[in-house]
């Protein structure tokens, strides 16, 4: 578990799959951290389920950590989603137009069966 300036974040693993449950906000401070955070993971990891159950806001700094983890992952051929979003954090992503780039579910279940 890694605590960050309002947000934490804790990793953990489902057969071949990282879920990483991100608790807090996701904004132009927070970001930084998770980020650095996430790329010793993204290395580590081919498949990976974001969960956003407990993120209670997401800025453009956090949108741009969301599509470049998304690319990062489709360059090593690996699978990302996300799930558990709150209809707030998924309106300002729908608004951004990011629905269509990054694979969201609302289980997550539904999102740990996306994976091949």
């Amino acid at each position: 578990m890694v605590m960050g300036i309002g947000v934490e974040i804790n990793v953990e693993q489902e057969g071949d799959i990282l879920i990483v449950r991100l608790d807090g906000r996701l904004d132009a401070s927070t970001t930084p951290v998770v980020e650095k955070k996430l790329a010793k993971v993204l290395e580590a990891s081919k498949k990976m389920a974001i969960d956003f159950t407990n993120v209670d806001y997401l800025s453009s700094a956090g949108m741009r950590l969301l599509l470049s983890m998304t690319k990062k992952m489709h360059a090593k051929e690996g699978q990302i989603c996300f799930f558990g979003m709150s209809e707030d954090v998924l309106e300002i992503i729908r608004m951004a137009g990011f629905e269509r780039i990054l694979k969201i579910f609302n289980t997550k279940s539904e999102a740990l069966k996306s994976f091949k």
